[in-house]
């Protein structure tokens, strides 16, 4: 139908209708916004843990490393390192 067409209660229905929707609307893409943004500050923090757990584990192999090649006994590496004797092997 045509909105000029509407009269009296019927164009208040539809104007109050109208308004109805479009707070909706704007609820759902305020909520949504607030989801991405909560999103990349979860990301973020998710990626900073996963950084620091590499870059941990890296620093663990350097350090195995450097004692293998002083001759450090492998078992003895491993239990202060925690890395595993087959891994501290392949370095």
């Amino acid at each position: 139908t045509n909105v000029e067409s509407l009269t009296g209660i019927d164009k208040i229905k539809y104007e109050r209708d109208l308004k109805h929707y479009r707070d909706y609307m704007s609820c759902i893409d305020y909520a949504r916004e607030e989801g991405k943004e909560e999103g990349k500050i979860e990301g973020k923090e998710e990626g900073k843990k996963e950084g620091k757990k590499e870059g941990k584990a890296e620093e663990q192999r350097r350090i195995a490393k450097s004692f293998k090649s002083d001759g450090i006994p492998i078992a003895v590496i491993s239990k202060n390192t925690g890395l595993s004797e087959e891994e501290i092997e392949k370095l």
